[in-house]
């Protein structure tokens, strides 16, 4: 496998890092359709912790099975598949090789009334199953945010040791932030640095609107104001991701129609974020819809 320049830049902003690493963001960079191109678009499978199996997979039963969402990620030529222990290690024999896997560390549920994330495999599981990189979330805001960093601070040290990329879900939540805070702009901005702070190759955040959230920011914004305009939104948080050296991809969030998509991933890529990490928009729909939804956000980081 020849790596293109694009992708040769990349590795090249990761400068603390080893072979192995380095190696592993070169598997997913360099997967899929749009491999060697510097976008991704990865399918994440954890909403059945988060949200449940009905609630997750009822739209489409096909869903229920995990071999299917191996099979769809790797039918649509997408970059790597994210999931939680379990389902991975369904599919971990039959599918080795044939995509890059995210093993998600840690996961959250429906029946909590806590901001806090549960730690459900190890560093080791990654290694035993073939994973490219493990995923961890924190929630920027929540009373048990520094625990939550701490903990990622040592999977992260461990996964980089053996030559694992680290993947950080950052999700703004917490007692100071209402639903309209989680997804501010100045909120996702500063969600968005702090991943790339404690050390994460891939930073995972919510498309941002345009709302300012801190009033400690507001006088800043004011100041040096973003342009009301989703380009210049996600072009915000690309630039929080250290100028652009951190690879960023925005999650597809709840159910949406096709055109609401695309255009949000059009948005993406005129700011030159990394890609994007569709979920429930792809895998509730029939497969032959999934793929050709995927084929379409596919086709737009490709020209």
């Amino acid at each position: 496998m020849r790596l293109t320049p694009k992708v040769q830049e990349i590795l090249s902003w990761y400068e603390s890092d080893n072979p192995g690493t380095k190696a592993n963001l070169a598997r997913i960079l360099m997967a899929g359709k749009l491999g060697g191109t510097g976008r991704m678009v990865i399918l994440p499978v954890d909403q059945g912790f988060e949200h449940g199996p009905a609630r997750s997979f009822a739209p489409n039963p096909a869903a229920y099975d995990p071999r299917y969402l191996f099979e769809l990620a790797i039918e649509a030529g997408l970059n790597a598949y994210a999931a939680p222990l379990g389902m991975i290690e369904a599919g971990a024999a039959t599918y080795a090789g044939v995509i890059p896997t995210i093993l998600k560390m840690n996961s959250s549920n429906s029946l909590s009334t806590t901001k806090d994330q549960g730690i459900t495999a190890s560093v080791g599981d990654a290694l035993r199953l073939g994973c490219s990189a493990i995923g961890f979330t924190i929630y920027p805001g929540s009373e048990y945010q520094f625990e939550m960093i701490e903990e990622l601070r040592e999977l992260a040290e461990e996964a980089k040791s053996v030559g694992l990329a680290v993947v950080v879900w950052s999700y703004p939540r917490g007692p100071m932030l209402d639903k309209v805070g989680e997804t501010a702009l100045d909120i996702c901005a500063y969600a968005a640095h702090m991943a790339a702070l404690v050390g994460a190759h891939i930073i995972k955040v919510k498309p941002p609107t345009s709302a300012i959230s801190l009033d400690a920011a507001k006088k800043t914004y004011q100041t040096s104001p973003v342009e009301d305009d989703s380009v210049a939104r996600f072009k915000h948080i690309v630039n929080a991701c250290f100028g652009g050296r951190r690879l960023v991809v925005f999650s597809g969030g709840e159910a949406k129609g096709t055109e609401a998509i695309l255009d949000e991933v059009r948005a993406i890529h005129a700011a030159g974020g990394n890609g994007s990490i569709m979920g429930r928009n792809a895998f509730q729909r029939s497969k032959a819809d999934a793929v050709a939804l995927l084929t379409a956000i596919i086709d737009v980081y490709k020209n």
